[in-house]
């Protein structure tokens, strides 16, 4: 019983090493919308925030969002135990949004957690907005994003997309991927169907415009622990018959 249970905590600890592992490797703050972003048009955008680490809580979170690239309309969704400051900036050369000249233009997004509220280790939250119109001379926006713990410590997340066949960057920046209007359709009434369809669902299961690998990655680390188990069960088993005399099954 003794090998049984020293092959158990061995089993234990090298899943939680697994595990532990594949979450740092994998823990990034991404953007989301629930369909395609369409240029033009308007859409939600939901920024997935996991804490990383496992001595401190997340307490707040900035955006900031492309001046190349204004977008003249911005709301938040209210998150309950968090504050949230959207502040505009004057923009170098107006815009015209629904035939109105525009002058200036949200540039940060700030959510600040309550006295108390954290988004603490091993779980994440996510914040949604509301934009647009999304501009129509570009593929992507990128959308640094500053990440900050109960510790003081402040994580950038705001490395560019790596060329292809390059290694990812160790902090990148969450990325909107936009796709063109369909000939003909109304980019805006499409797009904000979308957006309010989606109230009524789990803002996970839309269509990801970051890459959000942990679902793969603690996919690998169960195989590998259920290896592990049936290693050291089978081990401890013939283990436990020999010191028994009795012979294997």
């Amino acid at each position: 019983m003794r090998t049984v249970a020293r092959g158990a905590a061995v089993l234990s600890a090298a899943g939680v090493l697994a595990l532990s592992t594949a979450g740092l490797a994998s823990a990034h703050v991404t953007a989301s919308t629930p369909g395609p972003a369409t240029k033009g048009g308007y859409t939600k955008v939901t920024l997935r925030v996991p804490n990383e680490r496992p001595d401190a809580g997340t307490v707040k979170l900035q955006l900031t969002l492309p001046p190349e690239y204004p977008l003249a309309s911005v709301s938040s969704k209210p998150v309950p135990g968090w504050k949230v400051e959207v502040v505009k900036a004057k923009l170098a050369k107006p815009i015209t949004s629904h035939g109105k000249e525009i002058t200036e233009a949200p540039s940060t997004v700030t959510w600040t957690a309550d006295p108390g509220v954290q988004i603490e280790p091993g779980q994440f939250n996510e914040f949604d907005l509301s934009v647009g119109p999304l501009p129509e001379d570009t593929d992507r926006l990128l959308l640094p994003t500053t990440q900050t713990y109960s510790s003081g410590e402040v994580v950038a997340w705001d490395a560019p997309p790596a060329a292809e066949g390059a290694d990812e960057p160790a902090k990148p920046a969450p990325v909107l991927n936009l796709v063109a209007k369909a000939g003909g359709a109304d980019a805006h009434n499409a797009s904000a169907t979308a957006a309010g369809s989606d109230e009524h669902s789990d803002s996970a299961a839309g269509t990801s415009a970051g890459t959000d690998t942990t679902a793969r990655y603690l996919g690998g680390a169960g195989l590998v622990v259920g290896a592990l188990g049936l290693g050291f069960g089978a081990g401890a088993v013939l283990r436990s018959r020999r010191s028994t005399g009795k012979p294997a099954a």
